[in-house]
């Protein structure tokens, strides 16, 4: 492809890192993120990839833009509320860099629908912005049966936390959490609350995982799993082993088809 002269000034920052370069934009260019949840961490990963020139995002969300997500969720304003928030984050992207194709799902992932999301444009990486442990979970499976790298994050109160899925290189969430927690052990997001800026923190990371990937650059969160604490100003890095009894990606995986964990419970907030 050939770049306009308003392309080579857009992008000029990306361009002169010799990391990058030409080549380097135009597999930004050419890339393809799926972002599953348009709220505290899909809103700033959405944002940053669209600035950065990822040519097709897809955005995946049921809900509508409620008074209340916008303290963290920076793709929204207030006449959005009400508006169904693929369609709010489009617009807002557009507006920013109209290089970028928008896919829209206003609908819920389910095990029913992943698999055809997820490949409806090819997507070459997604992003978990999810805010309940039965999304994650399928997301995850998903993930590792259609041989799909994701971002894995998660926010609460002052913390947060990401790692990143690798088919075939290193553990994916399941190995690390096995099943979802019983309802009612890990408090909602509406109980225990969320610092705004967290899914700023976190979702930006998410989309320098998405952006390292598509490029080619740089060692991902790949078997580590990245912690945050806001209050302490500390981030801590765990390393995660591949579990050989793994129910999805192990020797002898027992889930080999999707299914939903059932009804959800706020893990971490979006």
């Amino acid at each position: 492809m050939t770049f306009t002269d308003g392309q080579l000034e857009r992008y000029s920052r990306h361009i002169i890192l010799k990391e990058v370069g030409v080549a380097g934009q135009r597999k930004l260019l050419n890339g393809k993120a799926l972002i599953i949840g348009a709220g505290g961490l899909g809103a700033p990963a959405a944002m940053y990839l669209a600035a950065a020139g990822v040519g097709t995002i897809g955005i995946v969300d049921a809900d509508v833009v409620d008074l209340s997500n916008l303290q963290r969720q920076i793709v929204h304003s207030t006449s959005d509320v009400g508006k169904a928030k693929v369609l709010s984050a489009r617009e807002t992207i557009n507006a920013m860099n109209d290089d970028v194709d928008i896919a829209v799902y206003h609908e819920k992932v389910t095990a029913a629908n992943i698999s055809d999301i997820v490949r409806d444009r090819d997507y070459d990486f997604v992003i978990d912005g999810t805010d309940n442990f039965p999304a994650k979970f399928l997301i995850n499976d998903a993930c590792v049966l259609l041989k799909k790298p994701f971002s894995h994050a998660g926010i609460i109160r002052f913390q947060g936390q990401l790692l990143t899925y690798i088919p075939g290189a290193g553990p994916c969430y399941r190995c690390a959490f096995r099943e979802p927690p019983p309802a009612g052990a890990v408090p909602s997001c509406r109980e225990a609350g969320v610092l705004g800026v967290l899914g700023g923190v976190i979702g930006s990371l998410q989309a320098t995982e998405a952006l390292k990937y598509l490029l080619g650059l740089g060692g991902l969160l790949n078997g580590r799993l990245l912690t945050y604490n806001a209050l302490t100003m500390e981030f801590r890095t765990v390393c995660l082993s591949k579990s050989d009894s793994c129910p999805v990606c192990g020797r002898e995986p027992s889930t080999v088809s999707l299914f939903d964990y059932g009804k959800p419970e706020c893990e971490m907030c979006g």
